[in-house]
């Protein structure tokens, strides 16, 4: 097993080369550029825009498809992931995951964008769209192929990724450890409540999702607060290690230069993969479920899809790292053993609150977080799956198998389930970001174009309110 791991290692270090982290990083800092700011100056609609409802053509609700893609974000990557990040990487790892975030939310509108305006129908009649689609409808055929090898990596990270055994495993993990819950037994309910819902297509998943994301994220979110408040003197020391881990060696002696280089790279690396685990910004998941918002603005589902970047990554992600960093735990040993993963979740959270409240908001939101992660990433595979086929006649046995990875997953160790994770996520994000990048004139113009008549009706409202021809037609 070791030796399994080691090579996974290996090929991680590949796939999450300097060739793919500068990749996303330059993407997300061409779209910044070329959209000035879209991200800053236009994350207000966001909040506006999922409580408008649109009429348009599409399978789910703006809301239900902002609150599937949460649900397929918000889950271990946002509490066991930022703890795995910030003991591989240090506290620095955080500093990387926000400069990534920050272009990913100018990536992620680019994604949607391009989702909605190139999506189609299956043969069911649910909408299709996705990277594949629009690699395919916007470059032309002879891109078919990268649009095919974006499809396969989707299908190959939705049961072997981020779909299946990082959650469950998480879910399992804290459970058992909070509640003392057998494995076996857990692994057996999450796997029929699974299937109930994914059986059940995109209408249950979306469903699901509006219920249970916004109630988790907002009591989460208010355990966090709570957490650092009731340790707020250790607030700035925290954030004077991120910003010097980002840079200087972290839990690392001497000063060679190429220990300095190794330190940062890895916490540049481990922050800016972990990042697009958190948020999947640049990954090509997020437009698969865009596509299917009932809208008839490609820009207007873009600036609600990049609200997801934004709450995963900047808003929870930053939270958890704090609790963990200001709880000393990276540095202090249990046992005489360094906590990891979710079990140093858990104890920096029952550490900074009273009683065991800590322990049960992790715990219970791992539960809620990892489920509707789940559900989410079967519809991700699916549209991928349906792509490749070309048609929906083996969505059943895809969908029996995703339950099938549900019930092994509980089984399987941590280290080996989060490299895999993350060597999936690079390999479906290269595809995309070419893709992103050559098809950008597209997003550009339908950008300008929506801008300029949002300023031509402000103009035009304005004029009636000043000359009273509005009161008048009234």
């Amino acid at each position: 097993m070791e030796s399994f791991v080691e090579a996974l290692k290996g090929i991680q270090g590949v796939v999450w080369g300097p060739i793919t982290i500068l990749l996303l990083l330059f993407t997300g800092l061409y779209y910044t550029i070329r959209l000035k700011g879209i991200q800053i100056f236009h994350l207000h609609k966001s909040f506006q825009y999922i409580f408008e409802k649109e009429e348009g053509q599409g399978d789910v609700s703006t809301l239900g498809s902002l609150c599937t893609a949460l649900a397929a974000t918000i889950g271990t990557g946002s509490i066991v992931g930022v703890a795995t990040a910030l003991r591989a990487g240090g506290p620095g790892s955080l500093f990387w995951m926000w400069l990534s975030a920050f272009f990913g939310m100018a990536t992620k509108y680019a994604e949607c964008v391009l989702a909605v305006k190139y999506r189609s129908k299956d043969q069911n009649g649910q909408v299709a769209g996705g990277p594949m689609y629009y690699i395919e409808l916007g470059l032309g055929k002879k891109f078919k192929w990268l649009a095919c090898a974006f499809a396969f990596f989707g299908i190959f990270t939705a049961l072997l990724g981020c779909g299946t055994f990082p959650q469950v495993n998480a879910i399992v993990e804290s459970v058992n450890n909070a509640f003392h819950v057998p494995v076996g037994i857990l692994g057996v309910i999450i796997t029929v409540l699974a299937a109930a819902v994914i059986f059940g297509g995109i209408g249950s998943i979306s469903k699901v999702a509006e219920l249970v994301v916004p109630v988790m994220a907002i009591a989460y979110i208010l355990g966090c607060v709570v957490a650092l408040i009731l340790q707020a003197d250790q607030l700035p020391a925290a954030f004077a290690q991120i910003f010097q881990s980002a840079f200087t060696p972290h839990a690392m002696g001497g000063g060679i230069a190429g220990t300095v280089i190794i330190s940062v790279m890895t916490a540049m690396r481990t922050g800016v993969a972990r990042g697009i685990y958190t948020n999947e910004a640049g990954l090509g998941s997020a437009p698969i479920v865009a596509a299917a918002a009932q809208t008839n603005s490609p820009v207007r589902q873009g600036i609600v899809s990049m609200l997801g970047v934004f709450l995963t990554t900047i808003i929870i992600c930053t939270m958890t790292a704090l609790v963990i960093i200001s709880s000393g735990l990276l540095e202090t040993p249990v046992n005489g053993v360094l906590l990891d993963g979710g079990l140093l979740s858990n104890t920096a959270f029952q550490q900074s609150l009273p009683g065991n409240i800590g322990l049960y908001i992790v715990s219970i939101g791992l539960v809620f977080f990892s489920f509707t992660t789940i559900i989410g990433w079967s519809y991700y595979g699916e549209r991928c799956l349906v792509y490749l086929c070309g048609g929906t006649k083996l969505i059943t046995i895809y969908r029996v198998l995703y339950i099938i990875c549900i019930a092994i997953a509980p089984y399987l160790t941590l280290d080996a389930i989060w490299i895999l994770a993350d060597i999936t996520n690079a390999l479906m994000a290269f595809p995309n970001l070419v893709g992103l990048l050559l098809l950008s004139p597209v997003v550009i113009k339908e950008t300008n174009t929506y801008m300029e008549n949002l300023k031509r009706e402000k103009a035009e409202k304005a004029a009636r309110g000043f000359t009273g021809v509005g009161d008048i037609e009234a």
